[in-house]
């Protein structure tokens, strides 16, 4: 079964739900950058939404220097966002501080 892009009014309605994701440039995908105390809270944040995101079959696009992790989410079975984007991002603003 494919997984469906978001419309452009599931997508805002999204974006609206989550305050703080931004769209990317290419409207794609959605992004957030957190700040941490320092790099070991950071890396059990990953570690936290790694566990969950394997569990869902849907992976982060994630990049960490020290306290700082910048996350994209896309479904590229989907070519951009979906529900599981969504879902996600969700998840990660329950574990982000």
């Amino acid at each position: 079964m494919a997984i469906a892009q978001l419309t452009p009014t599931e997508r805002d309605a999204a974006l609206a739900s989550l305050p703080l994701w931004t769209l990317a440039e290419d409207g794609l995908a959605i992004t957030r950058t957190i700040r941490f105390a320092d790099f070991a809270e950071a890396f059990g944040f990953m570690a936290r939404v790694a566990i969950v995101a394997e569990k869902a079959d849907h992976h982060p696009e994630w990049f960490n220097v020290y306290n700082r992790v910048e996350i994209r989410l896309t479904t590229h079975d989907a070519g951009g966002l979906s529900t599981r984007d969504v879902a996600l991002a969700t998840m990660i603003d329950g574990f982000a501080p």
